[in-house]
């Protein structure tokens, strides 16, 4: 299939998928007016800024400036590439995804084949490792998982295994007709030093790390007897495997949600404590696998649920660099509460010691995010101290800077009262009068409204009314503006062709830049009646009137300049000609007419 026939595919993909359905099967949307709005989900907002153009079948968040058609929300909803969201759509609508000759597509088209393969392979290294616990062969893997507490049935359904040496593995999946660079790529096999090809995971016991698309994607291991070599070890990052996007068990996690509303997620820092929990009958729960919590971590999570359990170790309150991570959950619109466990002690540990209604209890005694950070300074000082005691004070009033409400930060300036002896006075004078800490978020710079200024915001408005069809812009020649902007020329073009072809669709933009920069501030401007109001028509006349004047007064200016210049009395007859010309397009113009 050419490049032609593709865009036809792809034209035809965009129209079974219904941009408001898609979009509403991951969020909820809500309807005002033409358009469905919602809480953006790559930001964390209170205020639905996130609006959905059924007509013109694109999103863009007025808040962060995220926009797109159909395909962009799911490459960014999903973390997949664009051949990634394709296919997830096609699926979705029951169409067969062609290939076609063009080079990039070629190129995309092989990195597809290779990941499919990589996939092949990791789903066979599964099956061989699960083969190898139940061969008779693995007593030591099997005596390690009755000791965990691990059933039978449990340890299947995770797709529990065993690596019983180093050279089991590539032999068996060289005979499958994977080749040896597949192997190393995969990340399932590592060449040693002489060169020859071993198992990444040799000896250990095998956890499989499942995607969210039930792809096998690498492999933990847990070593089963004591050694100076790392407990546990993952397979490397792959093009299969990103850690920082995958979260463990989400796979089963998402096969709870389909069956029944999901109240809240339990996040544990290790694989084996989230199989723990599940075996305990606490299903909904995932792993972030050690690493501190990333964006994408915390988007995958919220697809399940907005309410967040963070369950790590005992001693957890005292690592600050996770402590801040917690903070991009919340960034990200997620209500988290933080479960503390005793001193030392892990979540399968508890769950060991003291079986579910032990675990149960801590998460009954689970606390908002700002509460654990007090918590957690609160533990790092001695009280009886008073050099101590002043600095934990201090630490304190710098978290209560974060509350969310007056009320919120009173009932904790109370606490911090009650524990220091003290008064209550005292610390909120102290907290008004303390120097307070640069907002971390960044805000946009103040501009000054100069001409340049004042001609781009004439540009984005001039081609928001024409992108997005409103009657006052149709016939407005967009090819007769000196853009100097490349977003401003490329929206020009494209309108311009669109209207010679029949009509104009503002999704189609997306298929010619990204969405955003220049893009997102275009956009910004369709909202409430910033474009469908009588203001909005003569503004758009006066931005008209804004763009054409200058280059006519660049025009006039070199020419004065040329008439000083002039050696004879025909070449200054001449150019006062063209600047009387130009003076009165600029008279028209400032008058309130159109060129």
């Amino acid at each position: 299939m050419n490049k032609d026939n593709f865009s036809d595919f792809i034209r035809v993909l965009k129209e079974k998928n219904d941009i408001v359905e898609v979009i509403g099967s991951y969020i909820k949307l809500e309807r005002r007016g033409y358009n469905y709005w919602a809480c953006c989900p790559f930001h964390h907002e209170k205020t639905p800024s996130f609006s959905v153009n059924a007509a013109d079948r694109f999103y863009h968040c007025f808040g962060c400036g995220a926009s797109g058609d159909v395909i962009g929300f799911i490459k960014n909803y999903e973390n997949v590439d664009f051949m990634q969201a394709v296919q997830i759509l096609a699926a979705r609508a029951h169409l067969e995804v062609p290939a076609y000759d063009d080079r990039t597509a070629e190129e995309a088209a092989a990195k597809k084949k290779k990941r499919d393969r990589l996939s092949a392979l990791m789903k066979d290294a599964a099956r061989f490792y699960l083969g190898n616990l139940y061969s008779g062969r693995a007593d030591a893997h099997l005596a390690y998982l009755q000791k965990r507490g691990i059933s039978p049935s449990t340890a299947r359904k995770f797709g529990l295994g065993a690596s019983l040496d180093y050279v089991s593995l590539p032999s068996h999946l060289l005979a499958q007709g994977y080749t040896a660079e597949e192997l190393v790529d995969s990340g399932a096999c590592a060449r040693t030093d002489e060169g020859r090809l071993i198992d990444a995971e040799g000896g250990r016991l095998i956890i499989p790390i499942i995607n969210h698309m039930d792809e096998v994607v690498a492999f933990g291991g847990r070593l089963l007897q004591k050694s100076d070599r790392a407990k546990y070890k993952n397979t490397r990052e792959t093009m299969l495997f990103n850690k920082s996007k995958t979260l463990y068990n989400v796979n089963l996690v998402k096969k709870e949600k389909r069956a029944a509303a999901i109240s809240s997620l339990i996040i544990v820092e290790g694989y084996m404590d989230a199989i723990s929990l599940y075996e305990a009958g606490f299903h909904c729960v995932v792993a972030s696998m050690g690493t501190s919590l990333t964006k994408e971590q915390a988007r995958l999570a919220k697809r399940y649920t907005e309410n967040i359990l963070i369950s790590y170790d005992g001693d957890f309150a005292g690592q600050k660099a996770n402590l801040r991570g917690l903070e991009i959950l919340k960034q990200e619109g997620l209500k988290v509460r933080v479960v503390p466990m005793p001193e030392g002690l892990d979540p399968d540990d508890v769950i060991r010691r003291r079986g579910a209604e032990g675990y149960q209890a801590c998460l009954d005694a689970a606390m908002p995010l700002i509460d654990f950070r007090l918590f957690a300074a609160r533990r790092k000082y001695d009280l009886e101290r008073t050099e101590e005691r002043r600095e934990y004070v201090a630490e304190a009033l710098s978290i209560l800077r974060e509350a969310e409400s007056a009320t919120e930060r009173e009932e904790l300036l109370r606490r911090v009262a009650r524990e220091t002896g003290v008064t209550l006075n005292a610390l909120q004078r102290d907290f008004e009068n303390a120097p307070k800490l640069p907002r971390t978020e960044e805000t946009p710079p103040v501009r000054q409204e100069d001409d340049a200024d004042a001609e781009r915001k004439a540009a984005r408005f001039v081609l928001a009314a024409a992108l997005l069809g409103k009657p006052y812009a149709q016939k407005c020649d967009l090819m007769q503006f000196e853009f100097t902007d490349p977003t401003h020329r490329t929206v020009a073009a494209y309108v311009t062709k669109e209207r010679a072809s029949g009509s104009v669709r503002a999704s189609g933009i997306f298929d010619l830049m990204p969405a955003d920069g220049e893009l997102a501030e275009i956009l910004d401007l369709d909202y409430g009646d910033n474009l469908d109001s009588a203001a909005a028509e003569r503004y758009f006349a006066d931005s008209v009137a804004l763009l054409l004047r200058r280059p006519l007064m660049n025009r006039v200016a070199k020419l004065r300049a040329d008439y000083e210049k002039a050696q004879t009395m025909q070449e200054k007859r001449e150019i006062l000609t063209r600047i009387d010309e130009y003076t009165k397009k600029l008279k028209s113009l400032t008058a309130g007419g159109m060129v």
